[in-house]
């Protein structure tokens, strides 16, 4: 998440139906915390998680109950926000170009319903959530610069041909701007990421010590120190977590190559997302001119919330009317602004 105050806020998109069906001793230690959405019961925060990489996660109660706890997380409890959030660029734009208005008013009006904690905290509201492509966003926040008086446009980043690469936890995205326009020829989304590396880790973990089921947060754990701890003792896994990266940079940088080509007729080709921070060392050098944005996996969260501030227009206090091509401007907010990121 990024805010209007400046804060940048990361939880794992971490739940699953159901209650938590633990009793904390110490209130003050809940890491597990219970939200109902259209009469279902979700557990998010220290739980092993449901996969989130399915069709319709962006719009389904488990999306929701994962973004009310961030905005929880947020201090936003009780508040009104306005918010826009993103998806694949695959799933937001035919490869024509056409919207996939269906799937975008879905996802748009989906975070907007009412989810309740199960507690005496209130719930955060969504007065108004507009969606735009993941990757994209990542563009708006490389050409708009934030100022102490306001934003300005970049015009060197601005007039020339820039591809933003997001790799993700179930997508990677690619996205090429020309004259302030997508090339979709070299624009789409491959369905790998690095909840990919987390899979295979699994199941190289459940190979090598003959188990049925190994818990997420175990995983997680695994892939980011290289050590699992089973029956009490530490295991190195560290040629599994190797192993697996290989295989989806392989995957990435094929992909890669496909879409964009060597980049020769490219300015600038700019590396963002959760997964350039974890793979940031294998891909220094696929292109001479590439560079790893600033914080990366907050890339996108940055310029979905200059795109709610600077290039939206509001029409009244709970509704953005329209959203121009790319002009920007000065936007008056009556209320929190925030990014609400799924990745």
């Amino acid at each position: 998440m990024a805010l209007l105050d400046g804060r940048l806020i990361a939880i794992p998109s971490r739940g699953r139906i159901g209650q938590s069906g633990v009793t904390w001793v110490h209130q003050g230690q809940q890491r597990i915390f219970e939200y109902e959405t259209e009469g279902t019961v979700y557990s998010v925060g220290a739980v092993d998680g449901e996969a989130t990489h399915f069709e319709g996660y962006s719009s389904s109660g488990l999306n929701r109950a994962i973004v009310q706890h961030a905005l929880q997380n947020a201090g936003l409890a009780g508040r009104t926000v306005h918010a826009v959030s993103g998806l694949p660029v695959s799933t937001f734009y035919r490869k024509n170009g056409q919207l996939r208005q269906g799937t975008i008013d879905k996802k748009r009006g989906s975070l907007k319903l009412a989810v309740r904690p199960i507690t005496e905290t209130l719930p955060a509201g969504i007065a108004f959530h507009d969606v735009i492509p993941e990757a994209l966003a990542a563009w708006y926040d490389y050409v708009i610069v934030d100022q102490e008086d306001g934003a300005s446009l970049d015009g060197d980043r601005l007039s020339v041909p820039v591809a933003i690469v997001d790799i993700g936890g179930r997508t990677t995205d690619y996205v090429v701007v020309k004259d302030q326009g997508i090339i979709h020829a070299s624009s789409g989304s491959l369905q790998c990421g690095m909840l990919d590396v987390k899979q295979q880790v699994a199941n190289g973990i459940q190979e090598r010590f003959d188990l049925e089921t190994l818990g997420e947060q175990l995983v997680a754990q695994a892939v980011e120190k290289k050590v699992v701890r089973l029956h009490g003792k530490d295991h190195d896994v560290s040629s599994l977590v190797d192993d697996a990266k290989r295989e989806v940079l392989e995957r990435l940088h094929a992909e890669t190559r496909r879409q964009l080509g060597l980049g020769v007729e490219l300015d600038q080709i700019l590396f963002v997302g959760g997964g350039t921070v974890a793979l940031a060392e294998y891909i220094t050098n696929w292109f001479p001119n590439q560079a790893i944005a600033e914080h990366p996996a907050f890339a996108n969260a940055r310029g979905m919330l200059k795109y709610l501030r600077y290039v939206c227009e509001a029409s009244d206090a709970y509704s953005l009317d329209s959203c121009h091509r790319f002009s920007l401007k000065a936007a008056t907010q009556t209320q929190q602004s925030c990014h609400l990121s799924e990745r």
